[in-house]
């Protein structure tokens, strides 16, 4: 998706050649127009699998989980990454971020996500592929399916792409990065940004 990384090479950080920083427009501080085309991008791929629920885990995945929806008329579903008091029946799951270099509960109230949804999941990264381990773990437990997934960013010299691709669900990557480093900047890897 070009827009998006255009405005990865424009306003994104590489604090490291594992970290992209890009609060200024996806994760913290939102670029309305670019979500929304991220939402249409994602709903255009998937508009044909009968999604009845988006799922995403907070806080980075919620927007553009949110637009996705939005354009494909179905709700957005997203995981808590603590359990509060007020979830009367939680589904929970462990899931480890590489980023933070610890372990979280995800969790979700079992109701939100009904036995035979068909659940498209997005997120803002793609790395290791460990949240899309603990979301599918989620959706299973509600006897429910997931049939896809989206990513804004794929660090494609990670096990994530890898991990999906054994799974054999169709998945789309937006913007992949082959390399980036703060010296050398980002290079784009072409051969893996498509529908799987």
């Amino acid at each position: 998706m070009d827009l998006l990384k255009k405005t990865i090479e424009e306003e994104g950080v590489v604090l490291s050649p594992s970290v992209l920083k890009v609060d200024g427009f996806l994760n913290h501080k939102i670029d309305p127009i670019l979500l929304d085309e991220i939402g249409k991008e994602f709903a255009g791929a998937f508009r044909n699998l009968g999604i009845t629920k988006v799922l995403t885990i907070e806080c980075g995945g919620i927007v553009p989980a949110f637009t996705t929806a939005l354009y494909l008329n179905v709700p957005v579903v997203f995981a808590k990454k603590a359990e509060p008091s007020t979830m009367r029946n939680p589904k929970t799951c462990r899931v480890h971020s590489f980023t933070k270099n610890t372990d979280y509960t995800i969790c979700i109230e079992q109701n939100t996500i009904h036995e035979g949804d068909r659940v498209l999941f997005i997120d803002d990264f793609l790395a290791n592929g460990q949240a899309y381990l603990g979301i599918k773990k989620l959706v299973e437990d509600c006897h429910a399916r997931l049939v896809a997934s989206g990513f804004c960013i794929e660090k494609a010299w990670q096990p994530g792409h890898s991990i999906l691709k054994q799974d054999g669900f169709p998945f789309k990557v937006l913007a992949s990065i082959r390399h980036m480093s703060p010296e050398e900047g980002i290079s784009w890897n072409y051969d893996t940004a498509e529908t799987e």
